[in-house]
């Protein structure tokens, strides 16, 4: 079942952004989209494709890991939507199957490098003092 069909909203009441409430399956979807990549060596894979389809075999050699590990990584991303598969002869090659994973990659970055900066800023009289 594909996400879009699966997703039926209902705008809360009260609600100061007037947020959409999503069904339980549609929120089973997403914390399955998210566990996919909960993983360090799939976040790198993510980023290898962020530079464009990559055969499994180049994506092993980046990644420093096995094909056997890669490929199966690459089920788990592909099986949540995150990447797409394509065959040419024997090679196999992947790419980002939706945008939105670069730009959640890029905002989580983003407030982690803002945090962390503001725990070093915090730190820094003490360690003067």
């Amino acid at each position: 079942m594909d996400m879009d069909a699966s997703i039926q909203t209902s705008v809360r009441r009260g609600s100061p952004r007037s947020r959409k409430a999503l069904t339980r399956e549609a929120l089973e979807l997403v914390a399955a989209r998210f566990r996919a990549m909960g993983e360090p060596l799939r976040l790198c894979i993510l980023q290898e494709l962020e530079g464009g389809e990559r055969s499994v075999s180049a994506l092993a050699d980046r990644v420093a890991s096995t094909q056997p590990n890669v490929s199966k990584h690459l089920k788990v991303l592909q099986d949540a939507g995150l990447v797409r598969r394509r065959q040419q002869g024997t090679t196999v090659y992947y790419s980002i199957a939706d945008a939105m994973v670069s730009e959640l990659c890029d905002m989580i970055c983003s407030r982690l490098r803002d945090r962390l900066e503001a725990q070093v800023g915090a730190l820094r009289p003490r360690m003067r003092g």
